[in-house]
């Protein structure tokens, strides 16, 4: 029986590595991976924007920026609830963060050029855990649909 276990031992997989404890910009990147693939359509164009979108919250390089998407995304995958990521933001974070990760998640969801419901629950269990308001989400996701807007002539 010994020898039985250790050869199918043999060939189940190792531990995973274990993920990083999320802090507030690993949460918000898991949330933006999460709002992105909600529609079961990951796009490049998400995928690239979560990068730009890293890039500029947190001053990364492109490179970087792509590293710690691909652990946000290991982190939704693995993830807890929804309100959890958006939690931790507003336990470590100040108001401006918070309403920057608001308007970010709302960056995502219209990216594709409109808000399908899964999405927007999504934003919605974000924003209600970060202790923002309706009326936040609101101004929130205009300047989303402004700056979107403003950049649909570049593509």
């Amino acid at each position: 029986m010994p020898l039985l276990k250790k050869f199918f031992q043999a060939f189940r997989p190792s531990e995973p590595p274990a993920l990083p404890d999320p802090d507030a910009e690993l949460a918000l990147g898991a949330l933006l991976v999460r709002v992105a693939q909600s529609d079961r359509d990951y796009q490049l164009e998400e995928i690239s924007l979560i990068d730009r979108i890293l890039a500029r919250l947190y001053q990364h390089n492109a490179i970087e920026a792509a590293k710690v998407r691909a652990t946000c995304e290991k982190l939704h995958a693995a993830a807890p609830e929804t309100d959890t990521f958006g939690r931790l933001i507003r336990e470590t974070t100040g108001l401006e963060e918070r309403l920057a990760a608001l308007d970010a998640l709302w960056e995502v969801v219209l990216a594709d050029g409109s808000a399908h419901e899964g999405e927007v629950t999504i934003v919605e269990e974000a924003r209600k855990a970060m202790g923002l308001s309706y009326t936040d989400s609101q101004k929130a996701r205009e300047r989303a649909e402004e700056k979107l807007g403003s950049t649909a002539g570049e593509h």
